[in-house]
């Protein structure tokens, strides 16, 4: 039946082509119709544009987007950002960003924020601003930024949305958002609600051998049912005309029932004795719960501007797993432990920010100050010979930390006829403790560093134009890379944090420069006290370790193209070109290695603009060898074809969509110097689905209420 599937799908769109042909044949008079492709053309585009050396992209209305199901598989498309198989979103190379609505980050975790997003449809975006190169008004944090500008009117009254995806693969998921606004001429109320539930599967194979010792197979698959069900609820208060006050609450809730099973097959270094054949079930209960409050104010008068930010965020993890092995052949029980997690994070933060403008002069003030929370608790039980599970103080931890920093910054920007020049100073003070209990361990730490940056653009004329930038950053470690527990992938593949970790400094220059919608940027730059992890294998008892620690540097360099192209009326095709370089310096064992590692990726996204209101999309990605100093990262690509039709003055949406055509985007590693080790292993996401996605609006108002705000605190509580 999944075969016959795979060959249905591509042939329906391939016969909806020729039909559609056959269309435009008989509707298009023959002094209109294009008999052969003549040329192709790059041309100036209102859907592109740069702005203070940022590429900003118009979504709504733009039929490069209107096969995307939702805001992330925009982000797929969209020049300088890549969204990986597990929807991890990165910009200039591996970036992590941070994610705005509206000028303003949003207070989400990692898995919330790709819900929303998944929520949002194309329909409901203005435009995506890619900042790769932040200045100093921005947290140190931050070292890009994808801003995503929503729809608003002001039109009095209420209006729904309603957002359904069905994904279908082996098994399907489901996800189920709605949205309520009411907007008078004082208040504007909003509230949405979304359900999400399904099962997703990933596999996991590896090969790992040390010279001159065993052999290691290792399998894992695994299964994740989840339910998440979350709500919004928020009220913006419009005062007068100078005065808005904003109050908005939140829960997320998520419940996970994971099984894992695992195999471990070992032989000797000729690959003939058997030495052990073991399995493993791993099953994981889940829950996580989230509580948000978040306020706002803002003061305008002419050109003074004052605003207020306040937030609070409330996050509980709960987990229970159980580790069973056995001996396979015979199903002899070889060990068996049990694991209770509690993590509890608290944030809170406040954030005040001045504008005023003399002229074709602004000058910008903030201050911030944010404080953190966590507390980390997990406790292994082992059954012992009596065949009672036993306190196992060996894997058990109490880990808590607490990170409190005070930020200010100044900003000064002018206007000489075509040339904008952006100043602006940064400091942070940071004071943090960490405290492994049950290790009576305590790390203190307090810094100060000060954070620079610069921006300067020119427009030529229309279609040329030129910027310039440059900036300091900041990275501290997340709670994850520090507490030090282990993190179990399989009873012999662990991590462990390292709360010796220090954060890592970063210094870049960025050039931009446009040629109508053709935009090319080339950035350099250098990271100090990286932060990376590492492996470790033991081949007596063929453990697999991953440490964290901090390299000494690294070089890097990104060159990024990107440019539309009209080959036809109905036929327009958007290529993206990047380039990458990395040189890091990494002791490892008795060993240094600095390897300079070169890649590339390509992306071409089609689009075919047929008769009846249908578009076809067709998009394809390629990624080159890449990796690092110790691992190869082999090439993969992916292939999707999607269909999109709007029904009912365009109140209702429909797309079909098959992603992954030819299941080619799994990840394949392999440990580069064979001497030391021999591992190579491949993850496997379930990313090859069918999707059917429907959005229908009703209502008479588009107002737009704000959305949520976010600490970039939290983003580092993972």
């Amino acid at each position: 039946m999944k075969a016959r599937l795979l060959i249905f799908i591509p042939l329906f769109f391939l016969s909806f082509f020729v039909k559609s042909q056959e269309i435009i044949n008989r509707k298009v008079p023959d002094s209109l119709k294009e008999k052969h492709i003549t040329e192709v053309t790059i041309q100036s585009s209102k859907n592109v544009k740069l702005s203070d050396g940022n590429i900003v992209v118009n979504i709504a209305n733009n039929r490069n987007f209107k096969t995307s199901t939702h805001i992330l598989e925009v982000l797929r498309k969209t020049p300088n950002v890549t969204v990986d198989a597990e929807d991890g979103i990165f910009i200039g190379g591996r970036i992590t960003p941070a994610i705005f609505i509206d000028g303003k980050p949003i207070v989400m975790s990692t898995q919330e924020l790709q819900a929303y997003l998944r929520s949002l449809s194309p329909e409901m975006v203005e435009s995506i601003e890619i900042n790769t190169n932040p200045s100093a008004k921005y947290d140190a944090e931050f070292k890009g930024i994808i801003d995503i500008k929503l729809k608003k009117n002001s039109t009095l009254g209420w209006k729904g949305n309603y957002n359904g995806n069905i994904y279908g693969n082996n098994f399907n998921y489901r996800e189920n958002s709605f949205n309520l606004s009411f907007n008078t001429k004082k208040i504007a109320y909003n509230v949405q609600l979304g359900y999400n539930n399904g099962i997703s599967t990933y596999r996991y194979n590896a090969l790992q051998k040390l010279a001159n010792t065993n052999v290691m197979r290792t399998g894992t698959y695994q299964q994740d049912e989840s339910k998440v069900y979350n709500f919004q609820a928020g009220i913006d208060f419009r005062i007068n005309n100078k005065n808005r006050l904003g109050l908005n609450v939140r829960g997320n809730f998520r419940e996970n029932d994971r099984i894992r099973l695992g195999s471990l097959y070992t032989t000797d270094k000729n690959e003939i004795q058997l030495v052990f054949n073991t399995e493993s079930e791993n099953p994981t209960l889940y829950n996580q719960n989230n509580y948000g409050i978040t306020t706002d104010y803002s003061f305008q008068n002419k050109n003074f501007k004052i605003s207020f930010l306040g937030n609070y965020l409330s996050v509980e993890n709960k987990q229970k797993d159980d580790f069973i092995n056995k001996d396979k052949p015979t199903s002899q029980l070889l060990s068996y432990w049990k694991s209770d997690l509690l993590n509890k994070i608290n944030i809170y933060t406040a954030q005040v920010d001045a504008s005023q403008k003399f002229g074709n002069i602004t000058v910008e003030t903030g201050a911030k100050y944010s404080r953190s929370d966590t507390k980390n608790n997990i406790r292994y039980d082992t059954l012992s010979v009596n065949n009672h599970f036993v306190f196992d103080p060996t894997r058990s931890n109490m880990f808590s930390y607490k990170e409190k920093i005070f930020a200010m910054y100044l900003a000064y920007s002018q206007k000489f006829d075509k040339l904008q020049i952006n100043a602006s100073l940064r400091f942070e003070d940071t004071e943090s403790i960490s405290d492994a209990i049950t290790a009576d361990s305590i790390v203190s730490r307090n810094y100060l560093e000060w954070l620079p940056s610069f921006n300067a653009n020119y427009a030529f004329n229309k279609n040329h134009e030129l910027s310039l930038s440059y900036s300091r950053k900041i990275t501290r470690p997340v709670f994850s890379q520090l507490n030090p527990f282990r993190f179990y992938f399989s009873p012999l593949n662990y991590w462990i944090g390292n709360p010796y970790l220090q954060p890592s400094f970063t210094t870049q220059f960025k050039a931009t420069y446009r040629y109508k919608s053709w935009m090319t940027s080339f950035t350099v730059g250098k990271e100090k006290d990286v932060m990376v992890r590492y492996p470790l294998y033991n081949p007596e008892t063929n453990v697999l370790e991953y440490l964290g620690t901090n390299l000494p540097y690294r070089n890097f360099a990104v060159l990024e193209t990107n440019f539309p192209v009209k080959i036809a009326k109905w036929w327009n095709l958007n290529a993206q070109v990047s380039g990458f370089y990395n040189h890091e310096f990494r002791p490892y064992l008795d060993e240094v290695f600095a390897l300079k590692v070169y890649n590339y990726e390509i992306r071409l996204n089609q689009i075919f603009s047929l008769p009846e209101g249908f578009t076809i999309n067709l998009f394809a990605n390629y990624e080159s060898k890449t990796g690092n100093s110790l691992y190869i990262i082999k090439p993969r690509y992916t292939v999707d074809i999607s269909l999109q039709k709007s029904w009912f003055d365009n109140r209702l949406n429909t797309k079909l969509s098959f992603n992954n055509i030819l299941d080619s985007s799994d990840q394949k590693l392999e440990f580069r110097h064979k001497q030391i080790m021999d591992n190579r292993f491949t993850h496997w996401w379930d990313s090859r689905r069918i999707i059917l996605a429907l959005s229908y609006n009703f209502g008479r108002s588009k107002y737009q209420a704000k959305e949520v705000q976010r600490a970039d605190e939290e983003s580092r509580a993972r």
